[in-house]
């Protein structure tokens, strides 16, 4: 069923139209005696208590010394672009502790003495270099079943990239999936690469940066660099059924927060960047980081701002996020 569009500030936030009829008519009474507003209304105070909670929640409306208090429209969007802000800032330090607690994982720094538990058995896992990469990825997964994940910060420079997507290709072609989630600097580095991958049927994400290398293979088969980051090798394989749905969860709270790249349905990878640029701008970031993380020029950035400012008629940039908030762009 085809999305409402909204018709106005507070169903674009997502409140129901019911609740913006209320709102409209509550904003008129601001300031007055909850029991004058609830006359005005028809409506007893429980009553209107009861129907403001979705707005007294998002804390558009207050009560305060029984007096009802409602926020305008302006006020309600920057407020609710700060909380979002927040909310997404708390999100990445949340992903950071848990890339940082994953090499925890399989420590050997601390182990049980003899005699403290019971039925101690090995990891099912080893760490392993040499080889010929490809070779070993096309075995695991033509020896295994179910999709792949990737996190890919880096890999499209290397050579055997057109024998990857042959493998890609083949996997696709017998009904499984393939998802990988790149930095936003791979479309600009790398668009033949995210252009071929996609074109065999890949789902591409992006996010500003990733953390290390990964490789998900269904749910029995996990391919990190040790320790984690962008090399090749040496490389652990694990298959401890813990450890792989620990990594697994982990590539699934990324891929919520990545942003899908529609262009390149159309074997283009040409984005719009605007999310990405009001993104950064609403986490407080400065033009030269903005630069580094989309891995484009100082200059480009601030002409991509000065144009998405000019775009939404905003005179600064924060009442672009205001604007970007309205258009759910954010």
């Amino acid at each position: 069923m085809p999305r409402r569009q909204p018709s106005s500030v507070m169903t674009a936030l997502g409140f129901p139209p019911a609740v913006d009829r209320l709102y409209e008519r509550v904003r008129k009474q601001s300031g007055r005696e909850l029991v004058s507003v609830a006359q005005a209304l028809l409506r007893t105070p429980d009553e209107l208590v009861a129907e403001l909670a979705p707005l007294m929640d998002a804390e558009v409306v207050r009560l305060e010394d029984s007096r009802v208090f409602v926020e305008g429209p302006a006020a309600a969007v920057a407020r609710l672009v700060t909380a979002q802000a927040e909310e997404a800032a708390r999100a990445r330090r949340r992903l950071d502790a848990l890339s940082a607690a994953i090499p925890f994982l399989t420590a050997g720094s601390v182990k049980p003495e003899p005699g403290e538990v019971h039925g101690v058995e090995s990891i099912d896992g080893e760490i392993s270099t040499g080889g010929q990469p490809v070779e070993l990825i096309a075995a695991l997964i033509a020896q295994s079943k179910g999709d792949l994940r990737w996190l890919r910060p880096d890999q499209w420079r290397i050579p055997r990239e057109d024998a990857m997507i042959e493998v890609i290709r083949e996997l696709i072609a017998s009904g499984r999936r393939s998802r990988a989630i790149y930095p936003v600097r791979a479309l600009q580095d790398a668009p033949e690469t995210l252009r071929a991958r996609a074109e065999v049927g890949e789902q591409i994400r992006v996010l500003p940066e990733l953390p290390t290398r990964m490789f998900i293979i269904g749910s029995t088969h996990a391919v990190l660099p040790e320790p984690l980051g962008f090399t090749d090798e040496p490389r652990t394989l694990v298959r401890q059924q813990g450890l792989v749905e620990a990594l697994t969860l982990w590539f699934e709270l990324m891929w919520e927060r990545a942003a899908p790249v529609p262009s390149l349905d159309r074997g283009e990878a040409r984005p719009d960047m605007r999310r990405f640029l009001l993104q950064q701008l609403a986490s407080g970031a400065q033009d030269e980081q903005v630069a580094r993380t989309l891995g484009i020029s100082l200059r480009t950035v601030r002409r991509r701002i000065a144009d998405v400012l000019t775009e939404v008629g905003a005179d600064t940039r924060f009442q672009a996020g205001v604007e970007a908030a309205r258009r759910g762009w954010l």
